[in-house]
């Protein structure tokens, strides 16, 4: 489960990148309630979506030639640059350099083998997002990959990440924790792309799934707010309710109503 007690490999952030913040303000804030707060020009006009007091993600727009529209989830490193290397000696590759922002953090942003994006955020001033887990916010994250044990392989080089494999009808699903944590700690699974039919083979990437309180309600306000449905909600028993959307840009996320823990 994700907190805001971040650990080393864990998510920490998650920042959008959209032709149109104005847009996807009206788009997010619809759907999750969030505002967004436009940056000056000494962040190059990088914003925070709000909900209430708390930064719940990032926004920032960007150009056709610099890319589709898309989530970004950032890693906790305690050294930014360590960890670059860690990506280049494990067959990722670097997209942007380490580099400071400021005073609130050092970032940097990769690919691994398959060629999913991620970023990594050593921490400064800023540790992270002020909330996850709850209605609204990130709560989960998931890589649809070629080859689940390659990426295994790779995360646990760069990060330490430790795998916990739980069946489930039909299949086995591979979670992704801290080093050194209980299975209680997992935060994301790796989930083969060839094996969903909505997903790309072509196209592997990190998807952020956001807490929502009633998943159907959810993915139909998408719809009326430019979005698309890319698969109608599903149960999937102890789990929750859960959908994938992409918002009016192309984005793409996920929507989930988690099932209550059991005492």
């Amino acid at each position: 489960m994700l907190t805001t007690d971040y650990l080393n490999g864990s998510p920490c952030w998650v920042d959008l990148a959209t032709p149109d913040t104005a847009g996807a303000d009206t788009f997010y804030s619809g759907l999750f309630g969030w505002d967004f707060l436009a940056g000056g020009p000494e962040v190059g006009g990088y914003g925070m979506f709000r909900l209430g007091q708390k930064t719940v993600a990032g926004g920032m727009a960007v150009a056709e030639d610099q890319g589709r529209p898309a989530w970004t989830l950032y890693f906790q490193s305690q050294d930014a640059d360590a960890t670059a290397e860690a990506v280049r000696a494990a067959g990722g590759g670097v997209l942007s350099e380490p580099m400071d922002v400021m005073d609130f953090g050092r970032m940097a942003i990769f690919t691994d083998p398959a060629g999913a994006p991620f970023a990594t955020w050593q921490p400064g001033r800023t540790p992270g997002l002020d909330a996850v887990t709850e209605v609204a916010t990130l709560c989960w994250t998931e890589l649809y990959t070629p080859d689940t044990e390659e990426a295994c392989r790779f995360y646990s080089a760069v990060f330490g990440w430790e795998a916990v494999r739980v069946p489930f009808a039909g299949g086995t699903y591979t979670m992704v924790k801290p080093a050194g944590t209980t299975d209680d700690a997992a935060f994301g699974g790796l989930v083969p792309v060839g094996a969903d039919p909505v997903e790309d083979t072509r196209s592997p990437y990190w998807s952020p799934y956001f807490e929502v309180a009633d998943c159907d309600r959810t993915a139909a306000q998408a719809e009326l707010l430019g979005g698309k449905v890319r698969m109608p909600p599903v149960t999937m028993e102890d789990v929750g309710r859960f959908a994938k959307i992409a918002d009016p840009y192309g984005a793409r996320f996920a929507v989930i109503t988690s099932t209550p823990p059991t005492a």
